[in-house]
Protein backbone atom coordinates (compact mmCIF):
# COMPACT_ATOMS: atom_id res chain seq x y z
CA UNK A 1 0.00 0.00 0.00
CA UNK A 2 1.43 3.33 -1.07
CA UNK A 3 1.40 6.07 1.33
CA UNK A 4 -1.27 8.21 -0.43
CA UNK A 5 -3.43 5.11 -0.39
CA UNK A 6 -2.72 4.60 3.77
CA UNK A 7 -3.35 8.68 4.27
CA UNK A 8 -6.66 8.49 2.76
CA UNK A 9 -7.68 5.59 4.70
CA UNK A 10 -7.21 7.10 7.77
CA UNK A 11 -9.09 10.54 6.55
CA UNK A 12 -12.16 8.36 5.93
CA UNK A 13 -11.94 6.29 9.26
CA UNK A 14 -11.51 9.97 11.16
CA UNK A 15 -14.21 11.24 9.47
CA UNK A 16 -16.64 8.49 10.40
CA UNK A 17 -15.71 8.69 13.50
CA UNK A 18 -16.16 12.34 14.03
CA UNK A 19 -19.89 11.95 12.13
CA UNK A 20 -20.79 8.93 14.79
CA UNK A 21 -19.71 11.19 17.97
CA UNK A 22 -22.13 14.41 16.40
CA UNK A 23 -24.54 11.60 16.11
CA UNK A 24 -23.98 10.09 19.29
CA UNK A 25 -23.98 13.83 20.95
CA UNK A 26 -26.87 15.28 18.89
CA UNK A 27 -29.11 12.09 20.31
CA UNK A 28 -28.07 12.53 23.88
CA UNK A 29 -29.24 16.51 23.53
CA UNK A 30 -32.58 15.59 21.81
CA UNK A 31 -33.38 13.13 24.46
CA UNK A 32 -32.36 15.52 27.21
CA UNK A 33 -34.27 18.12 25.79
CA UNK A 34 -37.50 16.39 25.07
CA UNK A 35 -37.16 14.90 29.05
CA UNK A 36 -37.26 18.54 30.66
CA UNK A 37 -39.84 19.82 28.01
CA UNK A 38 -41.99 16.54 29.77
CA UNK A 39 -40.46 17.20 33.29
CA UNK A 40 -41.86 20.78 32.58
CA UNK A 41 -44.84 20.17 31.14
CA UNK A 42 -45.49 17.64 34.15
CA UNK A 43 -44.39 19.13 36.62
CA UNK A 44 -47.54 21.40 37.11
CA UNK A 45 -50.11 19.00 36.70
CA UNK A 46 -48.45 16.65 39.37
CA UNK A 47 -46.95 18.55 42.21
CA UNK A 48 -49.73 18.16 43.96
CA UNK A 49 -49.81 14.51 44.23
CA UNK A 50 -46.30 14.19 44.73
CA UNK A 51 -46.17 16.95 47.14
CA UNK A 52 -49.56 16.49 49.45
CA UNK A 53 -48.52 19.69 51.72
CA UNK A 54 -49.09 22.10 48.33
CA UNK A 55 -52.79 20.68 48.49
CA UNK A 56 -53.87 21.07 51.21
CA UNK A 57 -52.43 25.16 51.25
CA UNK A 58 -54.27 25.19 48.00
CA UNK A 59 -57.56 23.80 49.49
CA UNK A 60 -57.56 25.98 52.56
CA UNK A 61 -56.95 28.95 50.24
CA UNK A 62 -60.27 28.52 48.27
CA UNK A 63 -61.99 27.44 51.64
CA UNK A 64 -60.73 30.70 53.33
CA UNK A 65 -62.08 32.61 50.30
CA UNK A 66 -65.09 30.99 50.36
CA UNK A 67 -65.72 31.67 54.14
CA UNK A 68 -64.66 35.76 53.15
CA UNK A 69 -67.53 35.38 50.29
CA UNK A 70 -69.93 34.01 52.93
CA UNK A 71 -68.40 36.90 55.48
CA UNK A 72 -69.09 39.64 52.68
CA UNK A 73 -72.69 38.73 51.98
CA UNK A 74 -73.97 38.34 55.69
CA UNK A 75 -72.31 41.42 56.53
CA UNK A 76 -74.07 43.52 53.46
CA UNK A 77 -77.27 41.35 54.84
CA UNK A 78 -76.52 42.67 58.26
CA UNK A 79 -75.86 46.44 57.35
CA UNK A 80 -79.41 46.16 55.22
CA UNK A 81 -80.99 45.18 58.18
CA UNK A 82 -79.51 47.93 60.08
CA UNK A 83 -80.64 50.21 57.72
CA UNK A 84 -84.28 49.02 57.21
CA UNK A 85 -84.15 48.96 61.70
CA UNK A 86 -83.41 52.95 61.28
CA UNK A 87 -85.94 53.75 58.49
CA UNK A 88 -88.20 51.28 60.49
CA UNK A 89 -87.18 53.54 64.08
CA UNK A 90 -87.62 57.30 62.21
CA UNK A 91 -90.89 56.05 60.83
CA UNK A 92 -92.13 54.53 64.13
CA UNK A 93 -91.10 58.38 65.56
CA UNK A 94 -93.18 60.47 62.62
CA UNK A 95 -95.72 58.45 63.59
CA UNK A 96 -95.61 58.85 67.56
CA UNK A 97 -95.56 62.93 66.74
CA UNK A 98 -98.23 62.73 64.50
CA UNK A 99 -100.50 60.71 67.11
CA UNK A 100 -99.45 62.97 70.28
CA UNK A 101 -100.05 66.42 67.71
CA UNK A 102 -103.32 64.82 66.63
CA UNK A 103 -104.44 64.07 70.33
CA UNK A 104 -103.11 67.72 71.14
CA UNK A 105 -105.16 69.23 68.08
CA UNK A 106 -108.44 66.69 69.69
CA UNK A 107 -107.28 68.26 73.21
CA UNK A 108 -107.70 71.30 72.12
CA UNK A 109 -110.92 71.47 69.65
CA UNK A 110 -112.44 69.78 72.91
CA UNK A 111 -111.59 72.92 75.06
CA UNK A 112 -112.59 75.17 72.39
CA UNK A 113 -115.93 73.60 72.56
CA UNK A 114 -116.34 73.58 76.16
CA UNK A 115 -115.30 76.98 76.04
CA UNK A 116 -117.33 78.68 73.03
CA UNK A 117 -120.89 78.82 72.65
CA UNK A 118 -123.26 77.16 69.91
CA UNK A 119 -126.56 77.91 68.81
CA UNK A 120 -129.53 76.21 70.14
CA UNK A 121 -130.93 74.48 67.09
CA UNK A 122 -129.46 73.40 64.08
CA UNK A 123 -131.20 73.91 60.45
CA UNK A 124 -133.31 76.98 62.03
CA UNK A 125 -134.42 80.24 60.90
CA UNK A 126 -135.08 83.37 62.14
CA UNK A 127 -138.43 84.49 63.68
CA UNK A 128 -139.65 86.56 66.27
CA UNK A 129 -136.83 89.46 66.89
CA UNK A 130 -135.25 90.30 70.65
CA UNK A 131 -137.53 93.61 71.71
CA UNK A 132 -140.35 93.39 69.38
CA UNK A 133 -143.60 94.94 70.57
CA UNK A 134 -147.27 92.69 69.89
CA UNK A 135 -150.32 91.52 71.03
CA UNK A 136 -149.05 88.21 72.23
CA UNK A 137 -146.32 89.51 74.66
CA UNK A 138 -147.16 91.37 77.95
CA UNK A 139 -144.43 93.59 77.47
CA UNK A 140 -142.14 93.64 74.10
CA UNK A 141 -141.09 90.30 72.92
CA UNK A 142 -137.38 88.85 75.27
CA UNK A 143 -136.26 86.57 73.64
CA UNK A 144 -134.96 85.57 70.14
CA UNK A 145 -137.26 82.61 68.20
CA UNK A 146 -135.23 80.11 65.92
CA UNK A 147 -138.09 78.58 63.85
CA UNK A 148 -137.58 74.74 63.79
CA UNK A 149 -140.16 71.36 63.61
CA UNK A 150 -141.66 69.89 66.50
CA UNK A 151 -138.79 67.29 67.88
CA UNK A 152 -135.56 69.51 66.83
CA UNK A 153 -132.49 68.40 68.87
CA UNK A 154 -132.08 71.48 71.73
CA UNK A 155 -128.53 71.87 72.97
CA UNK A 156 -127.30 73.53 75.46
CA UNK A 157 -125.51 76.88 74.56
CA UNK A 158 -122.50 76.88 76.53
CA UNK A 159 -121.94 74.50 79.87
CA UNK A 160 -123.89 74.92 82.92
CA UNK A 161 -125.75 73.94 85.84
CA UNK A 162 -129.60 73.77 85.06
CA UNK A 163 -131.48 75.87 87.05
CA UNK A 164 -134.67 75.80 86.16
CA UNK A 165 -136.20 72.55 84.02
CA UNK A 166 -140.22 71.56 83.42
CA UNK A 167 -143.75 72.83 82.59
CA UNK A 168 -144.88 76.32 83.67
CA UNK A 169 -141.18 77.73 82.20
CA UNK A 170 -140.07 75.73 84.96
CA UNK A 171 -141.58 78.56 87.06
CA UNK A 172 -141.50 81.38 85.20
CA UNK A 173 -145.01 81.30 83.88
CA UNK A 174 -147.48 79.16 81.62
CA UNK A 175 -146.83 81.15 78.81
CA UNK A 176 -143.34 79.55 78.36
CA UNK A 177 -144.70 76.01 78.32
CA UNK A 178 -142.27 73.72 78.97
CA UNK A 179 -138.67 75.76 79.79
CA UNK A 180 -135.09 75.25 81.41
CA UNK A 181 -132.35 77.66 82.20
CA UNK A 182 -129.35 77.26 82.78
CA UNK A 183 -126.73 79.27 84.73
CA UNK A 184 -122.90 79.71 82.98
CA UNK A 185 -119.86 80.06 84.68
CA UNK A 186 -120.07 84.10 83.53
CA UNK A 187 -122.89 84.18 85.73
CA UNK A 188 -125.35 84.74 82.19
CA UNK A 189 -127.83 82.62 81.89
CA UNK A 190 -129.63 81.05 78.85
CA UNK A 191 -133.52 79.41 78.87
CA UNK A 192 -135.30 77.57 75.91
CA UNK A 193 -139.03 77.65 76.18
CA UNK A 194 -141.79 76.08 74.15
CA UNK A 195 -140.10 72.84 74.51
CA UNK A 196 -141.90 69.44 73.53
CA UNK A 197 -139.95 67.71 75.62
CA UNK A 198 -137.52 68.44 78.62
CA UNK A 199 -134.60 66.23 79.09
CA UNK A 200 -132.90 67.19 82.15
CA UNK A 201 -133.65 68.26 85.58
CA UNK A 202 -132.12 71.03 88.13
CA UNK A 203 -128.98 70.61 89.30
CA UNK A 204 -127.33 68.91 86.66
CA UNK A 205 -124.17 69.85 84.72
CA UNK A 206 -124.78 70.09 81.01
CA UNK A 207 -121.96 70.74 78.65
CA UNK A 208 -121.59 72.67 75.42
CA UNK A 209 -123.96 71.17 72.36
CA UNK A 210 -125.39 68.85 74.95
CA UNK A 211 -129.02 67.67 74.30
CA UNK A 212 -131.63 69.31 76.88
CA UNK A 213 -134.74 69.00 75.07
CA UNK A 214 -136.66 68.98 71.98
CA UNK A 215 -138.37 71.68 70.38
CA UNK A 216 -142.12 72.10 70.49
CA UNK A 217 -145.17 74.59 70.58
CA UNK A 218 -146.03 74.32 74.12
CA UNK A 219 -147.70 78.09 75.86
CA UNK A 220 -148.18 81.13 74.60
CA UNK A 221 -147.30 79.92 70.94
CA UNK A 222 -148.47 80.23 67.16
CA UNK A 223 -146.55 77.71 66.24
CA UNK A 224 -143.23 75.38 66.44
CA UNK A 225 -140.30 77.08 67.39
CA UNK A 226 -137.29 77.83 70.17
CA UNK A 227 -137.63 80.74 72.10
CA UNK A 228 -134.44 81.08 73.19
CA UNK A 229 -133.09 84.13 75.83
CA UNK A 230 -129.78 85.32 77.42
CA UNK A 231 -130.76 86.81 80.91
CA UNK A 232 -128.38 88.10 83.53
CA UNK A 233 -130.43 86.15 86.46
CA UNK A 234 -132.23 83.10 86.04
CA UNK A 235 -136.00 84.92 86.53
CA UNK A 236 -138.20 86.43 83.45
CA UNK A 237 -137.54 90.15 82.90
CA UNK A 238 -133.69 90.02 82.53
CA UNK A 239 -133.47 89.23 79.49
CA UNK A 240 -130.74 91.02 76.78
CA UNK A 241 -130.27 90.74 72.97
CA UNK A 242 -129.56 87.39 72.67
CA UNK A 243 -128.09 87.89 68.84
CA UNK A 244 -125.26 90.15 70.04
CA UNK A 245 -124.44 88.36 72.89
CA UNK A 246 -123.68 85.34 70.99
CA UNK A 247 -121.98 87.18 68.06
CA UNK A 248 -119.45 88.63 70.82
CA UNK A 249 -118.70 84.88 71.72
CA UNK A 250 -117.88 83.65 68.23
CA UNK A 251 -121.39 82.45 67.52
CA UNK A 252 -123.81 83.57 64.59
CA UNK A 253 -127.62 83.17 64.59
Amino acid sequence: MSKRTAFRNSSKTAFRARTAAMVVVGLGASVGLGSGVALAADTTASVAGQFPAFASVTALGDALNAQAATQLKVAEKEKQAAEKAKQDAEQAKRDAAKRAEDIRKQAEASRKRADGWVAPVAGYQIGQPFGKAGSMWAHKHSGQDLVVGTGTSVMAVHGGTVVKAGPNGGGDGPAYGNAIVIKHSDNTYSQYAHLSQVKVSVGQTVTTGQQIGLSGSTGNSSGPHLHFEIRTTPNYGTAVEPVGFLKAHGETL
